[in-house]
C-alpha cells in the first residue's frame, strides 16, 4: 500500500473542535491532538461510535471505516499555529472525516507527499 505524508496546519489548536461534542477533540494541545488523531486513524472506534449515531447506520459508507494501524502522527506549535505531520496508508476521504469528526473544519492541507 502507498503510504503519504500529510502536512496539516491548525490556526487555533485552543478552540478547534467538531460540530458534535460526542466526537470532538477535547484535549489541551498538540500532543494531545495527535495522540488523538493517531487513535482515530489506527482503528475504528471513533467511526463506529458516528456511524451508530447516523439516522441510518447500515446506509453509511463503509470506506470511510478503514483503518491503518501504523499511521503516525506529530504535532507541535509553531509560530502560534499547530504543525501536523501525519503518515499513513489511509486515503484523503477518509482523514478528512476523521479531522472534520475531532476539529471541524479547523485545519488546512498544506502539502501532501508520497512517504
Amino acid at each position: 500500500m502507498t503510504r503519504n505524508h500529510y502536512y496539516l496546519s491548525i490556526a487555533d489548536l485552543a478552540h478547534a473542535r467538531g460540530a458534535d461534542p460526542r466526537f470532538a477533540f477535547d484535549g489541551a494541545g498538540p500532543n494531545d491532538f495527535a495522540a488523538a488523531l493517531q487513535q482515530a486513524l489506527r482503528d475504528d472506534g471513533l467511526y463506529q461510535r458516528w456511524r451508530v449515531a447516523q439516522p441510518d447506520p447500515d446506509a453509511v459508507d463503509m470506506a470511510l471505516a478503514a483503518t491503518d494501524p501504523e499511521a503516525q502522527v506529530d504535532a507541535k506549535v509553531v509560530d502560534l499555529h499547530t504543525e501536523v505531520d501525519l503518515v499513513t496508508s489511509l486515503p484523503m476521504s477518509v482523514v478528512r472525516h476523521r479531522l472534520y469528526l475531532l476539529i471541524g473544519a479547523a485545519w488546512q492541507l498544506r502539502d501532501l507527499r508520497a512517504a
